[in-house]
């Protein structure tokens, strides 16, 4: 199973932010791992080692500066990453889903992929939609329970107001993780160590005439 996990690099929620320009703010303060992605992060290596064999490729779209993200992410157990570098830390959601996507497409072919349902940053709440759209794959968001069997992917998500509702879909799809899909681990001292010699390949954003 090959399994791609868009990360998004952003600033952390508890770090101080200092405006900027009025639109802008200093990127000196904390940045981590989107809290939404490493619920797909964790779910996307629990598929892999119950089905014991595949392959978790980390996918960020980001400045050179998300590489500390992204280590974070392989240190959690993906196996390795593809950068696409931009000069923009706040892309705007169709750019996103169409860098990821080429990314994606030119490195193999996905049996699922997962994000986050949102980004704490921008709250765009778009990116996996239009993922879904330039892949024409079936996508669900704010899943909270997934289980696959022969080809079909059955999740459970929340719909508001206390609700959940069970969707099925057949792979390859796209899923939209939130808190309670799972229970994200705390990487040890060897898993990242060895996520530092992990491969990233990177790639520039104007490669695929998005600049």
């Amino acid at each position: 199973m090959k399994i791609y996990v868009c990360v998004k690099h952003v600033p952390d929620t508890a770090a101080k932010i200092t405006v900027v320009g009025g639109a802008g703010f200093a990127e000196t303060c904390k940045f981590v791992v989107n809290p939404y992605d490493e619920y797909g992060v964790e779910e996307a290596v629990q598929l892999v080692k119950q089905a014991g064999s595949g392959e978790v490729v980390i996918v960020t779209v980001g400045k050179e500066s998300a590489l500390t993200t992204m280590r974070a992410a392989l240190a959690l157990g993906a196996d390795r990453g593809i950068m696409v570098k931009s000069e923009t830390q706040f892309l705007d959601s169709a750019i996103t889903s169409l860098a990821l996507h080429k990314a994606i497409e030119q490195d193999g072919s996905p049996d699922l992929i997962f994000c986050g349902k949102q980004s704490i940053d921008t709250e765009g709440m778009q990116t996996p939609f239009r993922l879904a759209k330039a892949f024409d794959m079936p996508v669900v968001t704010d899943v909270v329970g997934l289980s696959i069997s022969e080809g079909v992917v059955s999740v459970e998500r929340e719909i508001g107001g206390g609700s959940r509702e069970v969707v099925e879909m057949k792979l390859p799809c796209i899923i939209g993780a939130t808190r309670g899909l799972n229970e994200p681990h705390y990487p040890k001292l060897p898993d990242i160590l060895k996520a530092k010699k992990k491969e990233i390949k990177k790639i520039d954003i104007a490669e695929f005439g998005l600049a």
